[in-house]
Formats: C-alpha cells, sequence, structure tokens
C-alpha cells in the first residue's frame, strides 16, 4: 500500500526549515513519523534510510528538543539518549566535545 502524498515544493530556502522541502518523508503522510508502536517506528525508519536531509533532520530534533515521533531515523527514546550521551561529553567550559550524530 503506497501511502505517498503529493506537496508543494515552494519553500523559501532562506527559511530555517528549508532542508525539509528535500526529505524523503515529504511523501508520506505525517502520522507515519508519528507511530503508536515499534512496528510503525521501523516503518518510518525504512523511509529515513536513505533520505538525503536524514542527518540534519536529527539534529534539528535534537536542537529544537522535540520529544515526539521519528525525526532523522531515531525515535523520542533513541533521541533522548543521543542527548543524555552529549550532556555527558561536556568538557568543562560547558562545551560539547562530541560531534554531531548522523
Amino acid at each position: 500500500m503506497d501511502e505517498r502524498v503529493e506537496q508543494p515544493n515552494h519553500i523559501d530556502p532562506e527559511y530555517a526549515t528549508a532542508w525539509m522541502a528535500d526529505g524523503t518523508c515529504r511523501n508520506y503522510p505525517p502520522a507515519m513519523f508519528f507511530p503508536s508502536d515499534g512496528v510503525g517506528v521501523d516503518r518510518a525508519r525504512k523511509i529515513c534510510k536513505d533520505c538525503p536531509v536524514a542527518g540534519t533532520c536529527l539534529e534539528y530534533a535534537l536542537e529544537q528538543r522535540i520529544e515526539h515521533g521519528v525525526w532523522g531515523g531515531c525515535s523520542e527514546r533513541e533521541r533522548r539518549r543521543i542527548l543524555k550521551r552529549r550532556k555527558i561529553a561536556v568538557s568543562p567550559r560547558g562545551h560539547l566535545a562530541v560531534e554531531p550524530v548522523t
């Protein structure tokens, strides 16, 4: 069952989330990325797997502290773990001592 939907591609490239126009997810209903079970998370991950902006998407979700949904191929739980690891890896001066996760 193909659940793709057509989306207009008229996003201002200067807009902070312009990268979203290049996301594979734009061809699917948003509900697919806000699943209620693990099977739904796996489906969303498969869509994200080959997405050209998955890394940017994940970083956006982490920076914005988005708590729900699959972003950049990571579930809410996975993003919490990433943030926790990053918090632990903060240097004495308060700067992150890790590279962004992709």
